[in-house]
């Protein structure tokens, strides 16, 4: 049987699950593949380290150049993390017609495309499924099982340590810093989750979608993140009340002009709405092609084993282009679209809760700026029983662009009754 040349460039979590398993199912593979993936080099930045999973030291350099530069291998698969070495690895093998798999989505975000040109140039494959949704096969789907299909919109849960925190805030009516720490005991978080709980992890993941479905690489400055270290118990409550749960929410989609919209950011979700439903560390994605319909993509959106079981499928495919010799495939710019659509001008619904002085003419002067900028009210709940100066005032909002609610917004702040910074949550639409 023919073998292929595996060079992996890591052997952190994922790449010793890749490892391990390539071995363990090693007969499996090559029986449905009918070639043998054999791995000829491994690049670590230790060589004496002792691992949970430990390779022949022959196998093992502490220089990535040596797995790339390595005739016997093939594929290289990239599993450092981060920009750099990353980057400058993958341009080079691409150099030399390694066929290429990553995981590496901040790389995809950053750099997909400079990546995805030299592919073009070496006609050479990059496979990323690894990248978006851990073992979900969300890349292939949108570029293979979707390809006659407009994608009109996708609407997805991407980040599991922050649908972990929301989940938990749900359930024990928790505030932000409780759940977080508890998500870090339990370890699904890291002891630094700024790129979790900042939205920009789901953010990334959602420029690699953007780009797949609408055939232009989406750049960073064009996209509206935030994240939900600022998601409060008592919005939590307010949302549960009003018949809604707090989910961090991708959004991406394209309007009748062709603009694209892609945002990231705690989104009030419909209790009956499915995403509603996805709790704790899972993932979800709704994608709605114009022949398809509406399609659901349920899983593990991270961990070791989801995200090998994806790196493995890409040497699978990867393996088969080789040996067949076939032409690149992977991201295909098509032309259709190529805008973002300025968050601006992005309409939605909107739950704004306000902290005010507990005085007749309050909601007056507010229903007043909103109404100065085209911007309805279409319900108001103010508890009672609260103590203090100051009081909840929650209202939600007909749909409206962002941007003239930001101006309004400003407005609000301004009001001497207003004695905090007001809580502007959307609504998923």
């Amino acid at each position: 049987m023919d073998q292929i040349g595996i060079g992996l460039a890591g052997l952190g979590t994922v790449g010793a699950g890749v490892f391990k398993h390539l071995q363990q199912n090693r007969v499996l593979i090559a029986e449905r593949l009918g070639l043998e993936l054999a791995v000829r080099r491994i690049a670590v930045r230790d060589v004496g380290k002792r691992r949970e999973v430990q390779p022949s030291a022959k196998l093992l350099t502490n220089r990535w150049e040596d797995l790339v530069d390595d005739p016997d291998v093939h594929i290289v698969v990239e599993l450092m993390g981060g920009i750099e070495p990353a980057y400058t690895c993958v341009m080079r093998a691409l150099d030399q017609g390694k066929v290429v798999v990553t995981g590496n989505k901040a790389l995809l975000a950053e750099h997909g495309a400079e990546i995805f040109e030299k592919g073009a140039e070496k006609n050479v494959p990059i496979f990323f499924e690894a990248a978006v949704a851990g073992g979900i096969p969300i890349i292939k789907s949108i570029r293979e099982a979707f390809i006659g299909n407009h994608i009109r919109s996708i609407h997805a849960i991407l980040n599991g340590t922050s649908n972990y925190i929301l989940s938990r805030m749900t359930e024990q009516a928790m505030d932000f810093p409780l759940a977080l720490k508890e998500a870090q005991e339990a370890g699904y978080a890291e002891a630094d989750p700024t790129l979790d709980v900042n939205g920009w992890d789901a953010a990334h993941k959602a420029i690699i979608l953007a780009s797949l479905a609408y055939g232009f690489w989406v750049n960073t400055n064009q996209i509206y993140v935030e994240g939900i270290e600022y998601i409060a118990a008592l919005d939590i409550q307010f949302a549960q009340k009003l018949g809604y749960r707090i989910k961090l929410v991708a959004t991406i989609r394209a309007n009748e002009e062709g603009l694209v919209e892609v945002r990231v950011h705690p989104t009030f979700v419909p209790k009956d709405h499915v995403l509603a439903s996805v709790n704790g560390v899972f993932n979800a994605l709704m994608v709605h092609g114009d022949i398809v319909g509406d399609t659901l993509f349920y899983g593990r959106g991270a961990g070791q084993d989801p995200t090998t079981s994806s790196v493995i499928s890409d040497l699978a495919q990867a393996a088969i282009w080789f040996d067949s010799g076939g032409k690149a495939f992977g991201f295909t710019p098509h032309g259709l679209y190529g805008k973002c659509l300025p968050i601006e001008r992005v309409v939605s619904g909107f739950y704004l809760r306000l902290s005010v002085i507990d005085k007749p003419g309050v909601l007056a002067q507010v229903a007043s700026i909103l109404g100065s900028h085209q911007i309805g009210i279409s319900s108001v709940v103010q508890p009672e029983g609260h103590e203090g100066d100051a009081v909840p005032l929650v209202l939600m909002i007909h749909d409206a662009a962002f941007g003239r609610m930001q101006t309004a917004l400003e407005l609000i702040r301004q009001l001497d009754c207003v004695k905090a910074t007001p809580v502007l949550l959307r609504v998923l639409s």
